[in-house]
């Protein structure tokens, strides 16, 4: 039952998840070892290089601009600033960096050349390098592959039915197309989603048959726990429990068996037995650092000591995939198309997202 398959159904999905847990763990572990070292986990660190403003309206984001939350803007970052954050890293044990921007897609400019930039820099220091900027054309898919990009990250964020009532600015197939584009080059996906949102079991299965049947899968899988922002849509949802993680986590390892499942947002919440369990049932990557971009994170100390009290060591980098070949901005094939792609802006609104929009006008 290891194979690779692209037919998953949601029926068969379910029948997964809702399994004894013993037997879920069990299944979930044996598919693990098979295809990776279960003391080994790939340790990443997310940069936010530019916060907060981004003009959609994620029913989870505290950094969009049409809600009030403590969030503080920052534009974007210079080379210089990120190499430092991406050498700190690295001594702290790192093997990636992800680099975030709060925009809705990418725009050709200054700012994107910028970008760019980074990329290149961090690739030289021997790291992985992760981006998540919103929506990329095939063209600028393949000018971060140029740049040395590792892989690129776009959430589904839940299934096709449920985001609709997570957000109404972008449409699901806008975050089918961006992994298709990213698909057209060497640069590996990263791409999972959220539970905790007031979604179904059924809309969780539902996320795994969309990532699932992608082929090839994505190589990394985030399973974020909803962490509520006073302030957004979803500020009064109730922290989801550890053991809807567990089985989430397990029996994403069972349905995609190869790729990286990362135990993304939520760990603060989680004990180090919780945690354990999770690396158990198939969780093989972790962000470190004390924020992952605006919400908070374990210390990488604290995750430092939980390694050495499980016995788990961090996963060099370029294991799964070579080292991406940089090419300098001078001997780019792919330039600057000043593109201006019509993404969609669905028509249906949201009633949370709209009284939390309409509750920060009242603040402002």
């Amino acid at each position: 039952m290891s194979e690779v398959r692209h037919n998953w159904t949601k029926e068969e999905i379910l029948d997964i998840y809702n399994k004894p847990l013993m037997e879920l763990l069990y299944e979930a572990a044996t598919i693990h070892r098979k295809h990776h070292d279960p003391n080994t986990v790939q340790v990443s660190t997310l940069l936010s290089i530019k916060t907060g403003g981004c003009p959609e309206d994620c029913g989870y984001c505290p950094q969009a601009a049409r809600y009030h939350t403590d969030i503080e803007g920052n534009d974007l970052m210079s080379v210089q600033q990120v190499k430092a954050q991406a050498l700190r890293a690295k001594s702290s044990g790192s093997s990636r960096v992800c680099m975030g921007a709060a925009w809705r897609n990418v725009k050709d400019g200054p700012e994107f050349d910028q970008v760019l930039e980074m990329v290149r820099t961090i690739n030289k220091l021997d790291m992985e390098v992760c981006c998540t900027l919103g929506m990329v054309t095939e063209n600028q898919a393949k000018r971060l592959a140029e740049a040395g990009l590792y892989a690129y990250n776009h959430n589904l964020d839940s299934s096709e039915e449920y985001y609709k009532e997570v957000i109404s600015t972008r449409g699901f197939e806008d975050r089918l197309e961006t992994i298709d584009n990213v698909r057209k080059t060497n640069v590996t996906v990263c791409s999972g989603g959220i539970i905790g949102m007031g979604e179904k079991v059924e809309d969780r299965a539902g996320m795994l048959v969309a990532l699932s049947t992608l082929n090839p899968q994505p190589e990394s899988v985030p399973i974020n726990a909803l962490v509520a922002v006073e302030g957004t849509p979803l500020e009064d949802q109730e922290p989801v429990s550890i053991w809807d993680m567990v089985r989430m986590v397990a029996t994403t390892r069972i349905v995609i068996p190869e790729t990286q499942v990362r135990l993304s947002a939520g760990r603060t919440q989680m004990t180090r037995e919780g945690q354990a369990m999770c690396f158990f049932a198939g969780a093989n990557s972790i962000f470190a650092g004390d924020k992952l971009l605006t919400t908070p994170n374990p210390d990488v100390n604290e995750d430092m000591e939980m390694f050495k009290l499980l016995g788990l060591n961090p996963q060099k980098p370029f294991i799964k995939k070579m080292q991406p070949q940089t090419v300098e901005a001078e001997d780019s094939k792919y330039q600057d198309l000043g593109e201006k792609p019509k993404w969609t802006r669905p028509d249906h609104k949201i009633d949370r997202n709209e009284e939390a929009k309409q509750k920060a006008k009242a603040l402002k």
